[in-house]
C-alpha cells in the first residue's frame, strides 16, 4: 500500500509542491511542480513582503493545493528565507494557513539545512563511512550541512542567496568577494568527501550544460563547468537567457549569481566538484517526516522536534 506524502515550500524565488510516496526506498516522486513567484521581491530595501509578490505567491499556493488535492495521505507546508526576514511574515503565514488547512512551519536557516542533507543522501545512495556535504544555494540564503548517516553532524546557514546578491547590483567581481565573505563560515566544515549541490540556481545550470535534457536523480558538474556557463550568460542580457536550453525564465536574472555562490561554496570547502541533484529540501522534509513517525511507532511516543529535524 503506498504511503504519499505532499509538501507545499514557499522560498523567496519560488513556490513548490513535491508529492512522493514515501513507503519506497528511495521514495517514487509523483508530481514536481515549481512556479516562479519571487516572494522576496525588493524584501531587502522595505524589510517587509511586498503586496503583489505575495498576490503571485497565493496564487500558486492555491494551484498547487488543486494539482494535490486527493492524492495524498499527509499535506505538509514550509517557507524559508524570505518568509523569516520580512516584518509582517506572520500575516502572510497566516493567509497560507488559511488556504491550505495545514499549519505553515518556518524554518530556520539551520532546519532548511538538515532538510536538504536529508532528500539529497537520496542521491549519494548508500553511505559507506564517508562525510558527504550538501549546500543549498536559494533566494534568499545559502545553507549546508555535513556528515556520514542520515542525520547531519554540523549544519550552517549563510545570509546570501541568488536574488539577495542579484538585488545588490554589484559587478561580477564584487559578487564574488560579497559570496567568498558570506560563505567563509563554510570552511568550518572541511574536510569532506563528497558534496552535493541542491537548488534551483544548481538544477538550472546542469540543465544548460545538457542542452536542456532532463538528467534524473543527478548530474555532476565540475568549477570548469560553472564557469563557462556563467561567462556564457553574462555575456548576454536577461531576455537572451531566457532562450538559452535549459534556461527556467523565472532564473534567467539571477542565475549568474546564484552560479557566483555556487563557485564559492566549492572554495570554501576545499572541493572541484559537485553532484547536483533534484532530491532537496521538499524531499528530506517529508523522508523526516516518515522516519519520525516510524520512530514514534516503535518507541511508543511523540516524535521530538530534534528527532523530526536532525
Amino acid at each position: 500500500m503506498s504511503k504519499r506524502y505532499a509538501i507545499v515550500s514557499i522560498g523567496t524565488n519560488s513556490t513548490r509542491a513535491l508529492l512522493a510516496d514515501v513507503d519506497q526506498d528511495p521514495p517514487r516522486i509523483e508530481l514536481a511542480r515549481s512556479i516562479g513567484t519571487r516572494l522576496g521581491e525588493g524584501l531587502g530595501e522595505q524589510g517587509r513582503l511586498g503586496d503583489e509578490p505575495m498576490r503571485r505567491t497565493l496564487d500558486a499556493v492555491s494551484q498547487l493545493a488543486r494539482a494535490l488535492r486527493g492524492h495524498y495521505v499527509r499535506l505538509f507546508a514550509v517557507s524559508t528565507s524570505a518568509v523569516r526576514r520580512a516584518e509582517n511574515g506572520d500575516e502572510f503565514s497566516a493567509e497560507v494557513q488559511k488556504m491550505l488547512n495545514v499549519p505553515l512551519r518556518l524554518l530556520s536557516g539551520e532546519e532548511e539545512a538538515a532538510a536538504s542533507y536529508r532528500g539529497a543522501l537520496t542521491a549519494f545512495g548508500a553511505l559507506r563511512g564517508e562525510k558527504v556535504g550538501v549546500v543549498d544555494v536559494g533566494g534568499g540564503s545559502t545553507e549546508c550541512a555535513v556528515g556520514d548517516s542520515n542525520v547531519p553532524e554540523r549544519v550552517l546557514s549563510c545570509e546570501i542567496g541568488a536574488v539577495r546578491l542579484t538585488e545588490a547590483g554589484a559587478e561580477p567581481a564584487q559578487m564574488r568577494e560579497m559570496a567568498r565573505e558570506a560563505l567563509k563560515p563554510l570552511e568550518e566544515l572541511k574536510p569532506i568527501e563528497r558534496l552535493a549541490f541542491v537548488g534551483g540556481s544548481a538544477t538550472t545550470t546542469a540543465a544548460i550544460l545538457r542542452g536542456g535534457k532532463p538528467f534524473g536523480l543527478s548530474h555532476t558538474v565540475t568549477r570548469d563547468d560553472l564557469k563557462r556557463v556563467l561567462e556564457q550568460l553574462l555575456g548576454m542580457n536577461v531576455d537572451q537567457r531566457k532562450k538559452v536550453a535549459g534556461m527556467r525564465a523565472q532564473r534567467a536574472d539571477i542565475l549568474p549569481a546564484g552560479i557566483i555562490i555556487l563557485e564559492g561554496a566549492l572554495t570554501a570547502l576545499g572541493q572541484e566538484r559537485a553532484i547536483v541533484t533534484t532530491a532537496d529540501l521538499l524531499l528530506g522534509v517529508l523522508l523526516q517526516e516518515r522516519d519520525a513517525g516510524q520512530a514514534a511507532r516503535v518507541h511508543g511516543a511523540p516524535p521530538t522536534r530534534r528527532e523530526m529535524w536532525g
